[in-house]
């Protein structure tokens, strides 16, 4: 889903099959923030881009293949919802006001 600006992007996270066991953290609940951690060495795509949580000690996955390349490396990350075996991540630029519930 893509809005307005569109340098803010809602992605599935691509790859959490393989990770399902992270999905159930709740450093990944809705409403927390995210590491977007470039893999420039990925020897499968070196646009790749993984979806940490903000300790960066747990990987979820990673942004969907057609949305990385358009990340510049500074934007920032929070997890909005939960779905069936997955989740949808705003991706916004480093200076967007994300406002969080108190």
């Amino acid at each position: 889903m893509n809005w307005e600006d569109p340098r803010v992007l809602v992605v599935p996270v691509a790859g959490v099959s393989f990770r399902i066991e992270a999905l159930d953290d709740p450093s990944f609940d809705p409403g927390r923030p995210l590491a977007l951690v470039p893999e420039p060495e990925n020897e499968h795509d070196p646009n790749a881009v993984g979806i940490w949580n903000e300790a960066r000690t747990l990987q979820l996955g990673y942004v969907p293949r057609e949305d990385a390349p358009r990340l510049s490396g500074g934007e920032q990350a929070v997890s909005i919802w939960r779905t069936d075996g997955g989740l949808r991540v705003l991706i916004a630029p480093a200076d967007a006001w994300i406002g969080r519930p108190r």
